[in-house]
């Protein structure tokens, strides 16, 4: 039989509004009485209705975050981070999956499941900001990812081009100092591909090293195999770098697969450096050093966004939210100085 707020009411020896108001984390209640009602719920087992509770709001209860590549560990750890903190919001998390295709993030982003979500959080990869002009759907909306964007949109990322120069500030202090960047894209600028090789590039020139073209090594996409053909082409035009800065972990993994079957030592003839700090960096035969975003706080800034917009706090302003990051230095940098 289920639990009613009139059973914890009785039980703890008071009315079913106090109870109530701790049950939806009203302030006004003291500490000796939130602990009273507590012990009631605890030993009763009582659970909230939550989709009553949504209702009552003219709410469905459920955001929904659309992420470009579930397969990319990166995105599957974002994803459990948005799902905890909008559970501890009572939100459930519905995940939609664009493959990163410009026509489906536009799709996503017009609303095509506003009628089952209170709001979105988007991480795109190819939408512009003309793709957002005129939005019709008032769902509320959060960015994420380090695209730039001059939206009235809450957008929230880390900054790529100081993480760039933390980046490659360690390998030169590794005394490495023909260091390769993987990952470049030929589209927009505003890619955080691209902030990233702006990042390589300016802190190259600060220690007065060259940034030659042919330490920049292209992608097609951002997965193993992407790092690996990055690689093996620069390898074989005859360019042998002493460091690698990717643009993430997969293309680090891929581009040391490489290096090991061409006999190259990392980090003794070749040191590398991620971004993203995904797990699969922590088990390989050489652990990876890699720039950690802090998911977490990307994912509380972000559904606190979205709150911030239901509960009514005024139009969307546009807020450009940044996390941290920091570096996590591994065995891939830990050679020669």
């Amino acid at each position: 039989m289920r639990v009613s707020l009139k059973d914890v009411a009785e039980r703890a020896g008071v009315s079913i509004k106090t109870v109530s108001n701790v049950v939806n984390k009203y302030q006004h209640v003291t500490p000796a009485m939130r602990a009273r009602v507590q012990e009631a719920i605890d030993e009763l087992g009582y659970r909230p209705n939550l989709t009553a509770r949504h209702l009552r709001k003219g709410r469905t209860g459920i955001i929904a975050l659309a992420v470009p590549e579930l397969g990319n560990p990166y995105f599957a750890e974002l994803a459990g981070a948005v799902i905890d903190a909008a559970a501890e919001h009572d939100f459930t998390v519905l995940l939609d999956h664009t493959r990163g295709e410009r026509e489906q993030e536009v799709l996503v982003s017009q609303g095509f499941r506003a009628r089952v979500i209170d709001g979105l959080i988007l991480s795109p990869l190819e939408l512009e900001s003309d793709d957002l002009l005129g939005r019709e759907d008032d769902v509320p909306l959060v960015l994420l990812g380090e695209r730039q964007y001059a939206l009235p949109y809450d957008h929230i990322a880390i900054d790529n081009v100081a993480a760039a120069h933390t980046a490659v500030r360690h390998l030169i202090g590794r005394g490495r100092t023909r260091i390769a960047y993987l990952g470049a894209r030929t589209d927009s600028a505003n890619q955080p591909a691209n902030l990233r090789l702006q990042g390589w590039r300016e802190e190259l020139t600060q220690a007065g090293l060259a940034a030659p073209d042919s330490l920049v090594g292209p992608v097609g996409g951002w997965n193993r195999w992407d790092g690996a053909k990055a690689m093996a082409r620069m390898l074989d035009a005859g360019v042998r770098p002493d460091a690698v800065f990717a643009y993430n972990d997969l293309v680090a993994i891929g581009a040391m697969r490489v290096l090991h079957e061409r006999g190259l030592r990392v980090p003794w003839d070749v040191a590398v450096v991620g971004f993203d700090d995904i797990a699969e960096g922590q088990f390989g035969a050489v652990t990876l050093t890699t720039v950690s975003p802090d998911k977490q706080a990307i994912a509380r800034l972000a559904v606190a966004s979205l709150l911030r917009s239901l509960e009514g706090a005024g139009e969307p302003e546009g807020r450009e939210l940044t996390a941290e990051f920091r570096l996590v230095e591994r065995e891939s940098t830990l050679g020669r100085r």
